[in-house]
């Protein structure tokens, strides 16, 4: 992709995120994308099919980097040096969805959460199958991926909705305590 392309497919994220803000998925039509981005229609096709495909390309391109194995120094924090544990892989991704509490907030907020939370939990139960849990060795691997995933998923919603009075490191920690 070229950077005209990137920088027009950033410019449909953005107009995306901040109507997610404001109004329902279901209600969001691809004309609202367009105008609030400033593109034209056989531009917006051009890059997504569906408002489906945009949320979810949304999705893959916020999920590669909070899920990525060689993290880059951020200014809230900085997990460059890698990760020693499951938990600090944890604050890593909730220091991130801090930082970009707006966009999540919207995700989760509307219609679009059902989506959201079922793309959110595949990328989850890939880094949790990457760590061993203290969970019972009688519980099926499959079962232990299913409650990690949806449980901290369903924890990051508790939280980032809430306004969060808890820092991502003490949100990891509960969740670790939860799990261990």
């Amino acid at each position: 992709m070229d950077r005209r392309q990137k920088k027009t497919r950033a410019a449909i994220f953005r107009a995306f995120s901040t109507l997610l803000q404001h109004k329902h998925f279901n209600r969001i039509t691809v004309q609202d994308i367009i105008d609030e981005a400033n593109v034209g229609r056989s531009t917006f096709y051009a890059h997504f099919e569906t408002k489906e495909e945009l949320l979810r390309s949304l999705c893959t391109d916020i999920f590669q980097h909070v899920f990525a194995d060689e993290p880059d120094s951020e200014k809230t924090h900085d997990y460059s040096h890698g990760y020693t544990n499951m938990g600090q892989r944890i604050e890593h991704l909730l220091f991130h969805l801090s930082d970009h509490k707006e966009d999540f907030t919207g995700l989760f907020a509307t219609e679009s959460s059902g989506l959201f939370m079922r793309y959110f939990k595949e990328y989850l139960t890939e880094l949790f199958t990457k760590y061993e849990c203290s969970i019972s060795k009688e519980v099926p691997d499959d079962f232990k991926l299913n409650y990690l995933s949806g449980s901290f998923a369903e924890t990051v919603k508790w939280w980032l909705t809430r306004q969060p009075s808890y820092t991502p490191v003490e949100i990891a920690r509960f969740y670790m305590k939860m799990v261990e």
